[in-house]
């Protein structure tokens, strides 16, 4: 694809944007049905989760200008906020000339835990379990069946001796299991349910919790990337000065929990997106990334930037990504397949590639914009179209009054329903 496709995208009307995904993505009328309908019937969602009174929709978007590791992507994007789809295109667009995003992945290893107490001997019980390691991955392994036919599997078993705490000695035990590509939470714990009663006889304790860590810190994905600094020009600025005011506001974020905070929001507007749209634990994700975030000791940003000698800006995100491409609603939604087919992520690892260079984008797009004009400038002009829909405007007006309200510079909630009010008396 060249990347001028999508040159003007967002100012196609719906139908038109809807005609260059279908083709570009090769989809079907399913899938498109998918795209204009909510994905899921009300039969559909009675299954998945228990008293449905209904379904709850979120619009979904695509962000353009993705070239991660020499191929392009369009990414998919369910988000109720207004700025975030643009702030990650344009953002994305400003890694191009520089080869775009280059993103890696770690194999799906995950971590089922084990909580073991009552031992008369905690040191003695850890070494009777690891000693047995091979029979006890065995034993995960005979039940795993379709996992272990793909490759995957239990592979490595630890021991944590956490010693004195409030409840007394505890041993955690670490299950190490390839999910492939699933996200691996239902593998996971059915794993070390199934191991339970062993760990017991062999330990002569009493295993407790059992169930995966979010904290898949073994299942990290990483990317980088640099913006030549006369991208970065501004009509009031040069390139120079917005990759140092760039700079200034990541080093506040790696120094300061309370910007910190808010700065890895910013990310996750990006990621999570991504995920909600291709039926992802989002929330898995979530808690993850804030664990690692502060795995230090202190919270702490999850990207880093920094200038070369000639003043280019270089950035660089890593976190825990537990994501899938098979079983849960990735297969259970057909909104979150169509979202998948459109991605054409092959593997789980592609897509934890993919969420990676989004989230790197998505800060840039929101560190840049605090750096020059301030967030609200942007995003108070998409947010236009919000306000004009919450008062009370409808489809066919929502755009006008939503233009009426940014000639004006005065995008407010009040205004945008005098400005109804006005219209309905006119018309």
């Amino acid at each position: 694809m060249s990347q001028y496709t999508f040159s003007g995208f967002h100012r196609k009307s719906l139908a038109e944007r809807q005609a260059i995904v279908r083709d570009w993505a090769g989809l079907d009328e399913a899938d498109m049905d998918s795209l204009n309908d909510t994905g899921l019937s009300p039969a559909q969602a009675d299954l998945m989760i228990e008293n449905v009174i209904g379904r709850y929709s979120l619009p979904l978007a695509v962000a353009t200008n993705f070239l991660i590791n020499g191929r392009e992507y369009l990414i998919p994007m369910a988000v109720e906020e207004a700025s975030v789809v643009a702030a990650c295109s344009a953002a994305a667009k400003l890694f191009r000339p520089a080869g775009g995003f280059s993103a890696s992945a770690d194999e799906p290893i995950m971590i089922g835990q084990m909580q073991v107490l009552d031992l008369p001997d905690m040191e003695a019980a850890a070494g009777s379990i690891l000693a047995r390691k091979s029979e006890i991955l065995e034993r995960v392994n005979a039940m795993a069946g379709s996992i272990v036919a793909r490759g995957g599997g239990a592979i490595d078993l630890q021991a944590r001796p956490l010693a004195n705490t409030a409840i007394g000695d505890m041993l955690i035990l670490h299950l190490h299991y390839d999910v492939r590509d699933a996200m691996g939470a239902n593998a996971i714990n059915a794993a070390v349910e199934h191991i339970a009663p062993l760990i017991e006889s062999i330990s002569g304790g009493r295993v407790n919790l059992r169930i995966l860590s979010n904290l898949s810190d073994r299942r990290k994905a990483r990317a980088t990337g640099m913006i030549p600094r006369e991208s970065l020009e501004t009509r009031a600025t040069t390139g120079a000065e917005v990759a140092e005011r760039i700079l200034e506001a990541a080093v506040f974020a790696e120094v300061d929990p309370y910007r910190a905070a808010t700065h890895n929001k910013g990310i996750m507007n990006g990621i999570d997106a991504v995920l909600l749209a291709t039926g992802n634990d989002w929330r898995a994700v979530e808690a993850g990334a804030q664990a690692y975030a502060a795995r230090s000791g202190r919270y702490k940003s999850l990207t880093k930037w920094w200038m070369d000698g000639d003043g280019n800006l270089h950035g660089e995100i890593e976190l825990p990504l537990a994501v899938g491409i098979v079983g849960g609603a990735t297969r259970a939604h057909p909104g979150a397949q169509t979202a998948l087919k459109l991605l054409g992520a092959a593997t789980a690892q592609e897509l934890a590639q993919i969420a990676a260079a989004v989230g790197l984008a998505q800060n840039l797009g929101a560190i840049r914009a605090l750096a020059t004009d301030g967030i609200q400038k942007g995003h108070m002009r998409l947010h236009a179209r919000q306000l004009a829909l919450a008062a009370g405007a409808d489809e066919a007006n929502a755009r006008a009054v939503a233009n009426k309200l940014i000639e004006e510079g005065n995008i407010r909630l009040e205004r945008a329903e005098a400005i109804v009010r006005e219209r309905r008396q006119t018309s």
